[in-house]
């Protein structure tokens, strides 16, 4: 297959693999509605840096890394349920006003941070990329064609790019239609679903122990 054609198969990888409902999109449609476009997107590009980093472990072959979260994937986890309740909980202790929210660096950086972590601590994000690309059969670049890997990988990430930047636009434009009780609503509701989410990782951890 021809190399340009890898980047359409990452496109399509990165809207898929980034387009169900879990607690980074939580966090990138939380910030997006208390801050707007801008902060939900960058929620959003911390996932897709991470989304980024593992899809290149996938492609290019580095087991190493695979090895190192599978072998420690309780740990990884446990990480990651931690801060899916510290975020929850501050998201739901959070008592936002359309007028008061200012965009602030330190909320800019606190919101890629959040992205990164919740995704990196996520070993299904890394294990979901080797499962996939090792189901690409003949739409998978050739051990070694090494700008065919890179323009997988490009397009992953640009795949997932373009869905952080339609959800940010989708709720930032409706973010000028909600009033302070609107805004208390999603923040109540994506605390929980933060905290459901954290609480989901230990579950299964005890009930797989």
């Amino acid at each position: 297959m021809p190399d340009p054609l890898f980047f359409l198969v990452g496109l399509g990888i990165g809207l898929m693999t980034s387009a169900p409902v879990g607690p980074v999109n939580v966090a990138a449609i939380e910030r997006a509605a208390r801050f707007g476009f801008l902060p939900g997107l960058i929620a959003g590009l911390g996932a897709v840096f991470a989304d980024g980093v593992y899809a290149a472990f996938a492609a290019f072959g580095i087991t190493a890394v695979s090895d190192f979260v599978q072998g420690h994937s309780d740990l990884i986890q446990t990480v990651g349920g931690l801060l899916l309740l510290i975020f929850g909980a501050r998201v739901l202790a959070a008592r936002p006003h359309m007028a008061g929210d200012e965009l602030r660096q330190s909320r800019m950086i606190s919101s890629f941070v959040t992205g990164f972590a919740i995704t990196l601590t996520n070993p299904g994000v890394v294990l979901g990329f080797l499962a996939i690309f090792g189901s690409l059969g003949k739409w998978a670049p050739d051990p070694g064609n090494y700008t065919g890997a890179a323009l997988l990988v490009a397009g992953v990430v640009c795949g997932a790019l373009g869905w952080w930047v339609m959800i940010s636009a989708l709720v930032s434009w409706l973010r000028g239609r909600m009033t302070d009780a609107w805004l208390a609503w999603i923040n109540r509701i994506s605390g929980i679903a933060l905290i459901v989410f954290g609480l989901a990782i230990f579950a299964h951890l005890f009930l797989a122990s």
